[in-house]
């Protein structure tokens, strides 16, 4: 089953490689009308680092008889950073998010996101969030974890390899392959994911192959502040059935499993 319960627990060896939270919400002006000094200084403390960039939005459809391409303004994009560079905050005229490239548990980083939000919520009260979303990335590394001998089919189940799942296949002859889906999820809830092997960051500096898993969870619609931690909490519950229904019990052994810490 793709979506079976498992004990949590987490990993010595964690295929993690970054971790985001972003709510999305009806579009406040007053962001990008002046800078946000009043939020600076609310997360400040645990965010010191400050950047803004502008950011171009792809062009959207412009409806009519014949459809054209109607150029869309500049975004600016805030960034806080925290001290040692492993988590950022950014916040745009529709967006807040925070993001990690040190993740241990869930409940580490949802307490690192409670602060930033409420005072986010606080100073801009936003009507509502249209879209709250959850994505992990996963990178599995076989020359990391001891077992270069060894087939992705050996370490990923079936559904998640495409034709690599296949007796027939010689891995060595695929030169792409990916299974993408976009799903809706009990309880409202929707799914996209990639899986297949692939290198990070286009293997500029990394040049081993890796089997990425990247999932991206969300709620969409009309979701009220006080909705957003129950929201969170079950967006997290679909990415960890997710995660463990998609690794064989090999894989999950040779990643140092460990019952979660208190």
């Amino acid at each position: 089953m793709l979506f079976a319960e498992y004990d949590r627990c987490q990993y010595a060896r964690s295929p993690l490689v970054e971790v985001i939270c972003q709510l999305r919400f009806p579009t406040i002006l007053n962001i990008g009308a002046k800078d946000p000094a009043e939020f600076q200084e609310a997360v400040r403390h645990d965010f010191p680092r400050y950047m803004a960039r502008q950011e171009q939005l792809p062009p959207k459809v412009k409806p009519g008889p014949t459809p054209a391409l109607e150029p869309q303004a500049p975004i600016t994009n805030y960034n806080f950073v925290s001290a040692d560079g492993k988590w950022k905050l950014n916040l745009t005229s529709s967006f807040i998010a925070l993001s990690t490239l040190r993740y241990q548990r869930w409940e580490d980083f949802a307490a690192r996101l409670d602060k930033p939000l409420a005072q986010f919520i606080q100073i801009y009260q936003p009507a509502f969030f249209e879209r709250i979303g959850l994505r992990y990335v996963n990178a599995f590394s076989r020359r990391a974890l001891g077992l270069e001998e060894l087939l992705w089919d050996d370490l990923i189940r079936e559904p998640y390899l495409g034709i690599l799942g296949e007796p027939d296949v010689e891995e060595t002859d695929v030169s792409k392959c990916a299974v993408d889906v976009e799903s809706a999820l009990a309880g409202g809830y929707r799914m996209k994911l990639h899986a297949g092997p692939g290198l990070l960051g286009g293997g500029k500096t990394d040049k081993e192959v890796k089997f990425i898993l990247d999932e991206d969870l969300s709620a969409n619609g009309s979701l009220s502040a006080d909705s957003v931690p129950g929201k969170l909490e079950d967006l997290h519950r679909y990415a960890v059935r997710l995660f463990r229904g998609a690794i064989t019990p090999e894989l999950h052994n040779a990643l140092g499993p460990t019952p979660p810490a208190e």
